[in-house]
């Protein structure tokens, strides 16, 4: 499987694929920029197209992550522009890197007109597609439910792409804490939630999996991120989720935090282990 890890992009992008090497990943995530600004970015294209030719090389998947600040349902017209501005540059250093896609959080709406929100959100993505021939995705993240319960469900997810312009352009980001903070996977029910994925044709257009324990039970609402097997998910339900053989061949990236040995070189070798490919 293409187990890895999120990285920094300190040191450019080349290091990051290298760094994510060295941890023993066959996967890795990075920020194409400063993830607390919404700014544009002019980036090293020579940087760029070394991680892309790294990638190449050692049969690496990457995949970018936009910054923090991101949402789909903004409403601030100046704050709307600087968005699609943002993600589009998202996409473009992605697709440098020969990334497979761009990880957007799936947007979030405060105000007493939800429809509203969803219709804000799908116009953003339209207009932050339109035009765009590169073959990066823009992958939307299931959201855990804090603030409000926008993006728990398949339901939502899969519909809200269907109602897109070009759908083909987009396809999902599966984060497990999220999923379980939300109650919509409570590590018990795998099976059924795989089976409506597939009712729903969600897997034929996942493209990447965040792998994140909980700190907080199922149904908590409560995005809190822990190492593999140490949260409330746990190694057990994990191993049952590992096995989907609609995950293999994805990017399955850790985001938790640094392991006793510095990195996450153990935590993957845990994460093979669950999924019986690990060898000594």
């Amino acid at each position: 499987m293409q187990i890895g890890c999120h990285v920094s992009i300190r040191n450019g992008y080349e290091e990051a694929a290298r760094t994510a090497h060295k941890e023993g990943g066959a996967s890795f995530q990075f920020f194409p920029k400063n993830p607390r600004s919404l700014g544009v970015k002019s980036f090293a294209s020579r940087d760029a197209a070394a991680c892309r030719a790294f990638c190449e090389q050692h049969g690496m998947l990457a995949i970018a992550h936009t910054a923090y600040l991101v949402n789909l349902c903004v409403e601030t017209a100046d704050l709307y522009e600087v968005t699609v501005a943002s993600v589009r540059n998202d996409l473009e250093i992605a697709e440098a890197c020969g990334a497979l896609g761009v990880v957007v959080h799936f947007g979030q709406d405060k105000g007493p007109d939800v429809l509203a929100g969803y219709r804000r959100m799908i116009q953003m993505m339209n207009e932050i597609l339109a035009g765009w021939s590169g073959q990066a995705k823009l992958l939307i993240e299931n959201n855990a439910g804090q603030g409000n319960r926008m993006g728990i469900t398949l339901e939502e997810l899969t519909q809200v792409r269907q109602l897109l312009a070009e759908p083909e352009k987009v396809g999902f980001c599966l984060d497990t804490c999220h999923a379980f903070a939300s109650g919509l996977w409570n590590g018990e029910n795998w099976r059924e939630v795989a089976e409506r994925m597939r009712e729903l044709d969600y897997f034929s257009h996942l493209r990447a999996v965040h792998l994140n324990d909980s700190v907080y039970p199922s149904g908590s609402f409560r995005d809190r991120h822990a190492p593999i097997g140490k949260g409330m998910i746990g190694d057990e339900a994990f191993a049952e989720f590992l096995r989907t053989p609609e995950l293999h061949g994805l990017p399955i990236v850790l985001e938790t935090a640094r392991g006793t040995d510095g990195g996450h070189r153990e935590e993957i070798r845990h994460v093979r282990q669950l999924a019986g490919e690990w060898q000594a």
